[in-house]
């Protein structure tokens, strides 16, 4: 089970709580990814599709971040694996709404 953290204007679109729980499983060997996370969180919340990565390119939107394990992973490739901890759920994948100024 993987959660997901999302923020606040994220969370009212799609209805839901806190945390979002998604069942994925590794397949033929592959590690999970983002991309894996996000398909699956936009398949399940299609009202979510394009608010956190662009319909064409599946590049992440501007003013948002994605953390795990306290790390950025926000520049670091979708197709890279997520650590174990996100994967068997003790920590949350974290989608979070960037601030912008100075």
């Amino acid at each position: 089970m993987i959660r997901v953290v999302l923020p606040y204007h994220l969370r009212n679109l799609a209805r839901v709580g806190a945390e979002v729980e998604l069942s994925l499983a590794e397949q033929n060997g592959e590690r999970i990814t983002t991309n894996a996370v996000l398909d699956a969180l936009e398949q399940r919340y299609p009202m979510l599709r394009g608010t956190i990565r662009d319909h064409a390119s599946k590049e992440r939107r501007a003013y948002l971040r994605y953390f795990a394990c306290g790390e950025d992973r926000s520049f670091t490739p979708n197709d890279d694996p997520l650590p174990e901890a996100v994967v068997e759920g003790a920590e949350p994948f974290l989608v979070v709404g960037a601030i912008s100024g100075g």
